[in-house]
C-alpha cells in the first residue's frame, strides 16, 4: 500500500498494536492505500491516563507560552502546506483546490488561537471600597474531539487549536475512513513543541466513540458528523455528566429571487452543490425558486453541465456512498421530478473504478419527496418552486434542520426578511456557503446542533473552559459588610 499502517499517537510516540484493522481506501480509484486500527476501550483509557498525566502542567501554564506553540504551528502548516494538500486528496478524494483551500482554512483556525490572550484576559472590578471581584478562564480538563470524514484536516482543527491553546489535554478521534492526515497533525505539533500528552490520537469506529463518552475521565466532547450520531453522542455523553457540543447534518435551502444577479446568483448555486463533491454540512441541498427564476435555472444547467469530474469535481467517499445518493436521485425522478442535469454514470479515465457522480440538478422537486427533506451529502440539488417569498421561508421553516440558509436577490428589504425569519443558525445573502470567517463562529440551529455554544471563534472560549469568580479584601477599611 502507499501509506504504511496508521497507529494510535500516544504519550509523543505512534504506537505499535496489534488490533484488528481496516483498510483506507483513495475514492478517487477504489483502492486501498493503508489500513486503520479498531481501537477498544483499552485505547481510550490509556489515552486518558496519559493525558492526565500531561494536564497539571499544561494547564498551569501561561496562556501567552501555551500559544506559542500554535505560532510555530501555523508556520508549519504554510510550510507543508503542498503535502498536506496531497493527503487530504488521497484520502479524501477532493480535487487539489478544495483540498488546499481546507489546509488553508486550518491556518486561519490556527491564526485565531494564536489571539487567545488578547480575547480571553479576565475581567476584575473594585466592587465596593476595598474590595475586588475578579473572573478568570481555566481548563476543563481532558477532552476530546470526534470528527467526519469530509474535511479530515480543517474539522480536527476547529478544535483542537482553541482546546489545547486553553489549557486542555485533548484525545482526537477522527473518522477511520480518513485517518492518514490525524497522524501528520499529531507530528506537526510535536514539532511544533507541544508537550507530550496533551494530544493524543486514537482510531477506531463506534467502540472508541462509545468509550469517549463514557469515560470518567473525560470532561468535554465535541462532535461533527450525522444528526442520529450526533443525538446519540449528545445523550451519552451528557448522561455521562459531560460538557457536549455536537454539530449534525443539514439541509441548506437556498432561496432565489427573480430578480437575483444572473451570474452571481447560477455560479455561487452550482459551486455551492457541487463543492466538495456535496460532501459538505454547508453545501446548497435545496433551491427554492421563487417565480420567474428559469433564466436562472438555465444558466446553472449550462455551467453544471460544463464541470468535467476528476478536473472540476472529485468522488464521494465510498462505493456505499455513491449507491445511497443514486437512490435517492432514482426515487425523486420515480416520484415525478424532471432531472435537468444528470451526473449518473459519470467516469473518469484512468479511474474507472473512482466513486464518482457528476453535478445532479433535478426540478420540480415537491416539498414532501425524501431528496427534499433528508441530507443527501452528495453533488445533487433539488429544485422546489414557490409563487412568492412567504412561500418559500415557509418550505425553509419546514425543515427539521437549521444549518445555514441563504437568499439570492437584488433587494435589501426581501434580504432582511429572509435572515430575520430563516430557521438557522447561519444566513447569507448572495452568497452560496454562508461559512463565516474568524473571529466569528460556526454554529446552526434545531437539528444540526446539540448544546450551548460554537465550535469555533469567540463562541467556543466558553465551552472550553471554566470561569472561577475570586473577590479579595486587603483593605481594613473596607470594614464589615454583607461579604464579610
Amino acid at each position: 500500500m502507499k501509506y504504511p499502517a496508521v497507529r494510535n499517537f500516544l504519550g509523543g510516540t505512534f504506537k505499535a498494536d496489534t488490533l484488528p484493522s481496516i483498510e483506507v481506501w483513495d475514492p478517487s480509484n477504489g483502492t486501498p492505500i493503508s489500513r486503520v486500527p479498531l481501537s477498544t476501550m483499552t485505547e481510550v483509557a490509556r489515552a486518558v491516563d496519559v493525558a492526565q498525566d500531561a494536564s497539571p502542567g499544561w494547564a498551569s501554564t501561561p496562556i501567552k507560552e501555551r500559544v506559542q506553540v500554535f505560532y510555530r504551528y501555523k508556520t508549519l502548516l504554510e510550510r507543508h502546506l503542498d503535502e498536506l494538500t496531497t493527503l487530504v486528496t488521497e484520502e479524501n478524494g477532493k480535487i487539489e483546490s478544495e483540498a488546499r483551500a481546507e489546509v488553508l482554512k486550518s491556518v486561519e483556525l490556527t491564526e485565531f488561537a494564536c489571539s487567545l490572550p488578547q480575547i480571553t484576559a479576565g475581567e476584575v472590578l473594585e466592587v465596593s471600597r476595598g474590595v475586588e471581584c475578579r473572573v478568570e478562564r481555566f481548563p476543563i480538563g481532558v477532552v476530546a474531539a470526534i470528527t467526519p470524514f469530509n474535511f479530515p484536516n480543517m474539522v480536527p482543527n476547529w478544535s483542537l487549536p482553541n482546546a489545547i491553546a486553553l489549557g486542555n489535554c485533548m484525545i482526537l478521534k477522527p473518522s477511520e475512513l480518513v485517518p492518514l492526515s490525524a497522524g501528520r497533525i499529531a507530528e506537526l505539533l510535536t514539532e511544533a513543541g507541544l508537550p507530550n500528552g496533551v494530544f493524543q490520537v486514537v482510531h477506531g469506529g463506534k467502540e472508541v466513540v462509545e468509550a469517549i463518552c463514557d469515560h470518567p475521565g473525560i470532561a468535554g466532547i465535541s462532535f461533527v458528523g450525522s444528526t442520529k450520531v450526533g443525538k446519540i453522542v449528545y445523550r451519552r455523553g451528557t448522561t455521562n455528566l459531560k460538557r457536549v457540543l455536537a454539530l449534525g447534518g443539514a439541509k441548506n435551502h437556498l432561496i432565489v429571487m427573480p430578480d437575483a444577479d444572473l451570474e452571481m446568483a447560477s455560479s455561487n448555486i452550482v459551486a455551492s452543490m457541487s463543492g466538495c463533491a456535496g460532501q459538505r454540512c454547508m453545501a446548497a441541498s435545496v433551491m427554492v425558486a421563487v417565480a420567474k427564476t428559469d433564466h436562472i435555472i438555465e444558466r446553472m444547467v449550462a455551467q453544471a453541465k460544463a464541470m468535467v469530474p476528476g478536473r472540476d469535481i472529485g468522488p464521494v467517499i465510498s462505493a456505499a456512498a455513491k449507491e445511497r445518493i443514486l437512490g435517492y436521485i432514482a426515487e425523486a425522478e420515480a416520484a415525478g421530478a424532471k432531472i435537468l442535469v444528470d451526473g449518473r454514470g459519470m467516469t473518469v479515465p484512468g479511474h474507472e473504478n473512482g466513486f464518482y457522480l457528476g453535478p445532479t440538478i433535478i426540478d420540480h422537486v415537491t416539498p414532501d419527496m425524501r431528496i427534499a427533506q433528508e441530507e443527501v451529502f452528495g453533488p445533487v440539488l433539488a429544485i422546489v418552486r414557490a409563487s412568492n417569498v412567504d412561500e418559500a421561508i415557509a418550505v425553509e421553516n419546514a425543515s427539521p434542520y437549521g444549518n445555514a440558509a441563504s437568499v439570492f436577490t437584488e433587494s435589501g428589504g426581501t434580504a432582511r426578511q429572509v435572515m430575520e425569519r430563516a430557521r438557522a443558525g447561519m444566513v447569507g445573502v448572495n452568497v452560496g456557503v454562508p461559512v463565516p470567517r474568524e473571529p466569528f463562529s460556526f454554529g446552526g440551529w434545531n437539528e444540526s446542533k446539540f448544546g450551548v455554544g460554537d465550535i469555533t471563534g469567540r463562541g467556543s472560549i466558553e465551552f472550553w473552559t471554566q470561569s472561577k469568580k475570586m473577590t479579595t479584601k486587603w483593605n481594613r477599611e473596607a470594614g464589615v459588610n454583607w461579604m464579610s
